[in-house]
């Protein structure tokens, strides 16, 4: 192992790894589990940093900009993934929400370790999607130095775009690249260098939050339910209707009457169904609150539910 890779705290050994490949299955995952819960205080030691992203990355989705990760390897997966799954959750496109990870899709599926090298590859990745003052650049990297990520962060700062980094090192070159750091100091493996294990496991955790802050941010959520879900299914439309059921306070039979008027989009359906407006009335009134369902119910004038 050289030097280099050697002062990377992710690249170190565990104080509970000798003898890994002697364990009996169960002693190796309980082992594995143990070490896994020192992810916790990591992530919650980098909070303020995770809460400062979320409220400047939601400033730039509202003024019409982009939310786009950058990565590598496992940290680019964790992005694509991110960005996939605010498509179901949140109802947010690849207009919205995107991700590039070093090597294309493909490597997605086939693992490309070498093309993260290129910092040139990561400006270009960057260029190509127009990356502008009003987009968000999120760069993953648990090592905090990956090439690739780096090229992208800087183009994105000569663009004017808001730059925040994710590392799972202290002092990254990363986060020194970045307006704002994110660095989540998870240590050494379990596996030596293996950081699909408790650095993967961080990162998807602060993906988590930031995507989920942000899309709350943005007025996507409604106390504790997915107001913009996509009900592409018969589970996710059993969950919108008792989505709009529960909000609005009324029975299943006019949550879906609701849900049918306003074409399958549950906030305008939760006005439907607890004020009495029509869908169009429901959508403007929508419009004048800034997508905020809970600001739009205060507002509406109470009306007759529908039986």
């Amino acid at each position: 192992m050289s030097g280099a890779i050697r002062e990377l705290t992710t690249e170190g050994r565990h104080p509970r790894a000798q003898g890994l490949d002697e364990l009996s299955p169960l002693a190796l995952v309980t082992l594995m589990n143990e070490v896994d819960a020192e992810v916790i205080p990591a992530v919650r030691a980098a909070t303020p940093a995770i809460a400062a992203a979320i409220e400047a990355i939601a400033e730039r989705l509202r003024a019409g900009g982009r939310m786009i990760y950058f990565g590598a390897g496992t940290s680019g997966r964790l992005g694509m993934l991110d960005a996939a799954e605010c498509q179901p959750t949140f109802d947010a496109d690849e207009s919205m929400v995107l991700a590039r990870m070093a090597g294309g899709t493909e490597a997605f599926r086939r693992a490309a370790e070498g093309v993260e090298d290129s910092p040139a590859a990561g400006a270009t990745d960057a260029s190509t999607l127009g990356v502008r003052r009003t987009d968000a650049v999120i760069g993953l990297a648990a090592s905090g130095r990956t090439p690739y990520v780096l090229g992208a962060l800087a183009h994105a700062r000569e663009a004017g775009a808001l730059t925040v980094s994710v590392a799972c090192v202290q002092g990254s070159e990363t986060g020194r690249a970045a307006e704002i750091a994110i660095e989540v100091v998870t240590g050494p493996e379990i596996l030596s260098g293996s950081t699909r294990l408790k650095a993967g496991t961080a990162q998807k955790m602060v993906l988590n939050m930031l995507s989920t802050g942000v899309m709350t941010q943005l007025g996507r959520v409604h106390d504790h339910l997915m107001v913009e879900m996509r009900a592409t299914n018969a589970k996710l439309r059993a969950r919108a209707l008792s989505i709009v059921a529960e909000i609005a306070g009324v029975p299943d039979m006019t949550a879906r009457r609701a849900i049918e008027a306003c074409r399958g989009a549950l906030k305008p359906a939760c006005l439907v169904a607890a004020k009495g407006l029509t869908p169009d009335e429901a959508a403007a009134l929508l419009a004048e609150c800034g997508g905020r369902l809970r600001t739009a119910l205060a507002r509406a004038e109470a009306g007759p539910k529908q039986a």
